[in-house]
């Protein structure tokens, strides 16, 4: 099993690029079983959850081809020859169940597993059941499958979420494109990754209207024809790259950013006392002089501040000048991160969904143990600021979300290897 090797204490200077968005393309995906021409996507990041979500998209019958290592990405559903979404594929990945809404609106079945997934939370998937049911889906739950029918078609109705859900905004507004009639979804997520599925879809033929508002409005059609569509860029990736310059100090550019995508995340990085500046070439950054200013953070549904960055802020205030307080509001069990940080001086005491950070002026490097995707960027994070090596151990979840970071990373001169398990 791989380790990440982080010898902190050297200012970064150079260029970042930004992949495109793991979150969109993981959902622009399935968008090909809603038709039966190509769906083509440029600016495809290379990740190990791209590589799950081909090979369950390949195991329902579409055809995927790969062109320019991968950055391209063209689908074909023209001849889907199984319906059944096994759990052997769908456990390694809680996107899995984006592929329920699509083939139930097209062919009127299917039967997917109960998803996997990180160990954040409960994170239910009740929510996209009970949004599929408001357009006319018969559902079972048994042996550990959803058994999703619409004899008839999927029909218009009107969904109002009790809590934002980015995925069942995603499932069902992509069912709702082809249900015959008006589909309204009230409390909608409203994520760039929604907007940009919105976009795809309307390339594709859809009738959407309101997708960056809270309430979408979909009219179904009869059919979608394929597209050309470009991801998003990954704000995730994004904000972790911003926050690699203010953690260890030097000045980055990210390449292909854009601060409209985080402005919350920008805001509390303001507050910090770090410089963030939007250029034609993307968002550059810079770390002023003197430690970081503390801050609270808390995390909300778009656009406030990303669940997704709040492990890599914490690695920041763990060195700032006074006490932060974070609040986490979107997923129970997210603070697994405290701990190892904690291994690495820092001060940090979590009660229930709240942590508060006692800056001090220095980390030091040690052993540690990744436990979720956003856990294990952090780590490396600290690590870059951190006195002596530090090694970060179980860095396979770093694979689903972030490509080559050790290569980025060192291209603006971390020190940092990938260090191969016996």
């Amino acid at each position: 099993m791989d380790s990440i090797v982080v010898t902190g204490g050297t200012p970064l200077s150079g260029d970042i690029p930004i992949a495109g968005a793991k979150n969109a393309c993981l959902t622009l995906m399935p968008a090909t079983l809603l038709t039966d021409a190509p769906l083509t996507l440029t600016n495809a990041p290379r990740l190990s959850d791209i590589a799950t979500m081909t090979t369950l998209l390949r195991s329902l019958g579409t055809e995927i081809t790969s062109m320019q290592e991968g950055r391209v990405l063209t689908l074909s559903s023209h001849a889907l020859d199984n319906h059944v979404a096994d759990y052997d594929i769908v456990r390694k990945m809680r996107a899995s169940i984006l592929v329920l809404g699509p083939m139930l609106a097209r062919d009127g079945h299917a039967t997917v597993s109960l998803p996997g997934g990180c160990a954040i939370g409960a994170r239910p998937v009740d929510l996209h059941l009970t949004a599929l049911e408001a357009l006319g889906a018969k559902l079972e739950l048994r042996d550990g499958y959803v058994h999703a029918t619409a004899p008839g078609g999927l029909r218009g109705g009107k969904v109002t979420f009790p809590l934002v859900s980015v995925g069942a905004t995603e499932n069902v507004l992509m069912a709702a494109t082809l249900a015959k009639g008006t589909t309204v979804i009230e409390n909608a997520a409203r994520e760039p990754e929604i907007v940009d599925l919105a976009r795809c879809l309307r390339r594709m033929g859809a009738r959407i209207d309101g997708e960056a508002t809270g309430t979408i409005t979909v009219e179904g059609v009869d059919r979608l024809d394929g597209a050309t569509h470009p991801v998003v860029a990954d704000r995730i990736e994004l904000g972790t790259y911003m926050l690699a310059p203010a953690i260890c100090g030097g000045e980055v550019t990210c390449l292909g950013g854009d601060i409209g995508l985080i402005g919350a995340f920008c805001e509390k990085l303001d507050a910090a006392g770090i410089f963030v500046e939007q250029t034609d070439r993307g968002v550059h950054v810079a770390r002023r002089n003197g430690r970081v200013r503390a801050m609270d953070v808390e995390t909300r549904p778009f656009p406030g501040f990303p669940t997704d960055l709040q492990a890599q802020i914490m690695a920041l205030l763990c060195t700032a000048d006074g006490t932060s307080t974070l609040h986490e509001t979107i997923f129970e069990n997210r603070f697994m991160h405290a701990p190892e940080l904690a291994r690495m001086g820092a001060r940090i005491e979590v009660h229930g969904g709240t942590a508060t950070v006692r800056g001090v002026e220095r980390l030091k490097g040690a052993p540690v143990m990744a436990t979720d995707l956003r856990a294990s960027v952090s780590l490396i994070l600290a690590g870059l600021a951190a006195e002596g090596e530090t090694l970060v151990n179980r860095v396979y979840h770093l694979d689903r979300g972030y490509e080559h970071v050790e290569q980025k990373l060192g291209a603006v001169g971390a020190r940092i290897e990938r260090v191969s398990g016996t």
